[in-house]
């Protein structure tokens, strides 16, 4: 039985090798597809952890800083850290942009971190892979090393520029854009920054308006256009807390007293994973089913193929007595060969190409051997045309063919 497989195999070996190849492709595109949103799920989760955050404190009935606008003042993480069980807390802004480097634009994600260091102060990149960190008041950048930038080069965002003095890796946003972290009050001002003209006009607006203009007040308006020239706003305040204290119950006297929306690590995980990444699971999902139904149908077309070009030699083993289980193993071990090239070349292919692909693909075992075993019941189920062909031959058609 299995000499007949293989040497039918070895007949056709042109068609069957190159039949595996191209499945083999595909399989690898799904494998890393698969890939792809373990890693969307995998830097969610990397974005929290490297956050050193418990809590996430954000403007009320929204869904945080990272799945949507939230605005909430810079002088509120004092009142923070008076709360029972807050250890620290620490102001951070969060702005998707595009950044300048050299003669080309690069999407990245601005983050404004409050003056401290790793470990004191929650929001900083936990470890660098070269320089250090940011040390000045202003004008000085850690990014991602997936940003493609180099220690000592100058990165533009808005109008300044900021020399890169420390490179981290896996701190990107929930969207796969890495980050580029600036002192806090740069970060301010990149988020509203307006141009010149701008600012000339709504000076202008401002002094042209007689309940801000006062002549019996003389520093009203000075004191009306000092507040409109800075941004005394935030996107979150990080908390970390004190050994011993649930984050649940510190969440809900936050939420109780300062009537703010706060989020344990558990609850920023799911709206991550379960409202971000959801859609973009959706979309891997759809692929991947369509991909199987391609696969599919391209091993039974060549097995169909395979199976119509012996149909004479079928009709002579059947002559001669051979059981139609033989027939229909010998037919079926075709198609779990060519699965099995197919599998090989596409494990192959998406273990080389994976380093390659611009967001992060993490290929995990469970999903090679989820794989193998769709290969595998494609493979088996897509052989059942062919099968049945080769039973209804009659064995005439050896003698009269």
């Amino acid at each position: 039985m299995i000499s007949l497989a293989g040497r039918d195999i070895l007949h056709g070996w042109g068609k069957f090798v190159f039949t595996g190849i191209g499945l083999g492709l595909l399989i690898g595109v799904t494998l890393v597809m698969a890939g792809v949103y373990r890693g969307m799920v995998d830097d969610g989760k990397a974005l929290l952890d490297n956050s050193g955050a418990d809590l996430w404190v954000v403007q009320r009935d929204t869904l945080g800083p990272y799945a949507e606008s939230s605005s909430v003042h810079d002088d509120l993480y004092r009142s923070l850290l008076g709360q029972r069980g807050v250890a620290r807390a620490a102001n951070i802004t969060y702005l998707t942009m595009q950044v300048r480097k050299g003669s080309e634009d690069v999407r990245a994600m601005v983050v404004g971190i409050a003056a401290g260091h790793p470990g004191a102060v929650p929001g900083w990149p936990p470890y660098l892979v070269a320089g250090r960190q940011i040390t000045r008041g202003h004008y000085e950048a850690v990014a991602d090393v997936a940003s493609g930038l180099r220690l000592g080069e100058r990165v533009g965002i808005r109008r300044n520029q900021y020399t890169v003095v420390g490179l981290t890796r896996r701190m990107v946003s929930s969207a796969g854009d890495p980050m580029v972290f600036i002192p806090l009050k740069d970060a301010q001002e990149a988020q509203f920054l307006k141009d010149n003209d701008a600012i000339l006009q709504g000076r202008r607006r401002t002094a042209a308006n007689p309940a801000l203009n006062r002549p019996g007040v003389p520093g009203l308006l000075d004191a009306v256009l000092a507040s409109q020239s800075t941004n005394p706003y935030v996107n979150a305040v990080l908390l970390t807390l004190a050994p011993g204290h649930a984050p649940d119950e510190v969440a809900e006297s936050i939420r109780r007293w300062q009537r703010l929306t706060v989020y344990t690590r558990a609850q920023m995980e799911g709206i991550l994973v379960g409202k971000l990444i959801a859609t973009s699971a959706r979309q891997i999902g759809m692929f991947l089913v369509i991909l199987a139904v391609v696969s599919a149908a391209i091993v039974a077309f060549i097995i169909y193929t395979l199976t119509m070009d012996k149909i004479r030699e079928i009709a002579v083993l059947k002559l001669i007595g051979t059981r139609n289980r033989t027939i229909a193993a010998m037919i079926l071990q075709q198609a779990v060969a060519l699965g099995l090239i197919g599998f090989v070349v596409g494990k192959i292919a998406a273990t080389w190409s994976a380093p390659f692909f611009p967001k992060y693909v993490l290929l995990v075992p469970a999903d090679t051997v989820a794989g193998f075993a769709a290969v595998m019941a494609i493979c088996v189920l897509a052989s059942l045309v062919s099968i049945r062909l080769a039973l209804r031959v009659d064995p005439a058609e050896a003698i009269g063919g």
